[in-house]
């Protein structure tokens, strides 16, 4: 078995919305409009061009499974989805969590398990405060 873990870091904003059906996102934008209704946070500091070199490789395997903890404070929530041959990891702005198999530069799991309009409520609730930090625990696993 294959293991990698990265961390990233974001913080809130006021126009998070979190209504998109298929993805999530997170932008190392430190900006947010009301357009952006799957960004969830702002002003990461990474995407997924930064993510470890072990994590990527597992993550760019058709059999990897990849979870997402996402947490503010004592208020959390968990995205289970899967790698794949396809992902480039090339976007140095942001990482899309989607719920199709469509990738693209931005893209760090396909078929997740949740959209933004899925996650908590109150973990969303949280992410409307500018000053909220969100540390997101990333797993790459392949067996």
């Amino acid at each position: 078995m294959e293991i990698a873990f990265d961390k990233v870091t974001a913080k809130g904003h006021e126009n998070v919305r979190a209504l998109h059906k298929t993805t999530f996102e997170i932008t190392r934008d430190p900006w947010l409009t009301l357009k952006g209704d799957c960004i969830i946070a702002v002003s990461a500091d990474k995407a997924v061009c930064h993510l470890s070199r072990e994590f990527k490789s597992i993550a760019s395997n058709d059999d990897s499974i990849i979870i997402a903890v996402l947490t503010c404070n004592d208020v959390y929530d968990i995205v289970v989805g899967r790698g794949s041959s396809k992902l480039t990891f090339e976007d140095c702005r942001r990482m899309v969590f989607r719920k199709s198999t469509f990738t693209s530069k931005d893209t760090i799991m396909i078929k997740a398990s949740k959209s933004s309009r899925e996650l908590s409520r109150k973990l969303i609730e949280k992410l409307k405060n500018p000053n909220i930090i969100l540390e997101v625990y990333l797993i790459a696993i392949r067996v």
